[in-house]
């Protein structure tokens, strides 16, 4: 059975980096359609672009998690707090954003804080399994934080911006995931 080869969590963890670029651009190219500033396509003649972005993002979680519950000991953090952790930060922010910046709560702000807690999982799977060492375990985690602040910034400011200026801050959070994401998958290859 494949769960029991030694490269069994990485290839699940590349595979699922694959999935998830592929909904960031399934969601992007909605985005870029349905948000036009002029001329925006509504309904379905866009909205289906979200039915392979979903699709591929929940296959993208379960491969995952998949590859991350495979991982021998060895990790550089309990995957137990890096999962408790991240649902602190998303009750934390959903709190700070809704009652103390009056932003509308929308799905974006438990994407962001879903996808950061899934990278990091994703990060300290790889470190445990030893395709990455210190160095590029502490670069990437870097990297993800650095990502999912700037997403947070965008989330926060999205309501205040007017249409042209929001439709490039909706851009950046999904152009940032799919980066980082892209920079995890060519490394995972090249390790």
């Amino acid at each position: 059975m494949d769960f029991y080869r030694p490269d069994f969590p990485v290839r699940r963890i590349f595979e699922s980096s694959l999935l998830l670029i592929i909904c960031c651009a399934f969601y992007l190219a909605w985005w870029l359609l349905a948000f036009k500033p002029t001329g925006a396509v509504k309904g379905m003649k866009t909205g289906w672009l979200l039915i392979p972005a979903f699709a591929a993002g929940l296959a993208a979680i379960f491969l995952a998690i998949g590859g991350i519950q495979a991982v021998p000991a060895g990790a550089a953090v309990s995957p137990g707090l890096i999962f408790w952790g991240g649902i602190a930060a998303y009750l934390i922010l959903l709190a700070i954003t809704r009652l103390l910046l009056k932003r509308p709560v929308t799905t974006e702000l438990f994407l962001i804080v879903g996808w950061a807690m899934l990278a990091l999982s994703e990060i300290n799977a790889l470190y445990g399994t030893g395709r990455f060492s210190q160095r590029p375990a502490t670069f990437f985690a870097a990297a993800i934080g650095a990502a999912a602040l700037a997403s947070l910034v965008c989330y926060v400011l999205y309501y205040d911006l007017g249409s042209r200026a929001g439709y490039f801050d909706g851009m950046i959070p999904l152009l940032l995931v799919g980066l980082v994401t892209a920079g995890i998958t060519v490394a995972i290859g090249a390790a």
